[in-house]
């Protein structure tokens, strides 16, 4: 044993990945630290998705699997399990929703494919999805032909070294009058039933799995305009924010009080792509757009004007089109332009 002090931690790591990257998400097993899985844009179809780690030692990236995907990527997200019970699993959408399992020798092996066109070759594609943390058996998407479907995951007994995991449509809804581009469960308190949905006809609408013949609108754009993105505050299951297509503020929403944004965070001097609230603050949110900006806002003002950003951070190189806030380690954000990965400790 030498004397020497552990290595200071830096405050920003980067990996460079052979091709533009989009969706990006944190894994949140806790022995799994600073891993992360990332998707190549590429505009034709073979695309691919690649498991990296930190390497704590070295402070270098680690390429841990690439795996060939038919087209990009939409979103990528690995199962909320913070415990470790389930299998180590991972979920992509693009043209249909993949559940991806992570071999114990390093190798990533796709677990199922869910496809509810049953009787048809078309399949509308999946703009987005998300994987319920109260209850990680269901997965919700949501599509361009105006539905959501929410999908009964089951991961059965391990068969040779992988799980046999299937899945069943519990239930498909006409969500919108126009293309869905995302899906959200409400985390906060306990509730495993509430999601959000926003789409093509401006309006962001609120879901309850045990009541779904009527839902509720909670905002409507005034001019229309699609929104692209939902986020639902980590802790307090009143708040959610989303963002409009081309549009330089995110709208933060009381679901208690539909239709009047109780804030408007408007300090980006080009579009919004990425919202993402603090995994262990109800005040904390973080913005990042076209204008290489990544902004974190305390947002605890509510319902006065937030005025100003708390913390700034410029990636110089490119256009910021993906951020994510790491669950089980919430001092990490991690962005995503050009080719590059970044995580930046806050």
């Amino acid at each position: 044993m030498s004397g020497h002090p552990p290595p200071k931690r830096k405050e920003i790591y980067k990996y460079s990945a052979p091709w533009t990257l989009y969706s990006m998400n944190w894994s949140v097993r806790p022995d799994k630290r600073f891993r992360l899985a990332v998707g190549s844009f590429v505009e034709e179809y073979n695309n691919k998705v690649q498991i990296v780690q930190l390497d704590e030692d070295t402070s270098e990236f680690v390429v841990r699997s690439t795996f060939d995907h038919p087209y990009p990527t939409t979103k990528i997200m690995w199962i909320p399990d913070s415990k470790g019970i389930y299998p180590d699993l991972l979920a992509t959408s693009g043209d249909y929703l993949r559940v991806w399992q992570q071999g114990a020798d390093g190798d990533t092996r796709m677990a199922c494919l869910l496809n509810n066109n049953k009787n048809s070759d078309f399949c509308a594609p999946l703009t987005s999805f998300d994987w319920n943390e109260v209850e990680p058996n269901l997965i919700g998407t949501s599509s361009i032909d105006t539905t959501c479907t929410i999908w009964g995951l089951e991961t059965g007994q391990m068969l040779g070294r992988v799980n046999v995991v299937s899945g069943h449509v519990k239930t498909q809804l006409i969500a919108h009058d126009k293309e869905v581009f995302d899906i959200a469960f409400s985390r906060a308190g306990g509730g495993r039933d509430m999601f959000a949905s926003v789409g093509a006809d401006g309006s962001v609408r609120m879901f309850d799995l045990r009541h779904l013949e009527h839902s509720t609108i909670i905002y409507e754009d005034p001019g229309h305009t699609p929104l692209l993105r939902l986020a639902w505050n980590k802790q307090d299951p009143s708040y959610l924010a989303t963002v409009a297509m081309d549009a330089c503020e995110v709208i933060i929403l009381d679901v208690r009080v539909p239709c009047t944004p109780v804030a408007r965070l408007n300090n980006h001097r080009a579009c919004v792509n990425g919202i993402a609230w603090a995994p262990h603050s109800s005040v904390h949110i973080c913005t990042a757009g076209d204008d290489h900006q990544a902004l974190i806002w305390d947002v605890q003002q509510m319902p006065r004007a937030i005025e100003d950003p708390i913390l700034a951070y410029t990636a110089a190189e490119g256009e910021i089109n993906q951020i994510q806030w790491g669950a089980t380690q919430p001092d990490w954000i991690a962005i995503c332009y050009n080719k590059c990965l970044e995580i930046l400790r806050v």
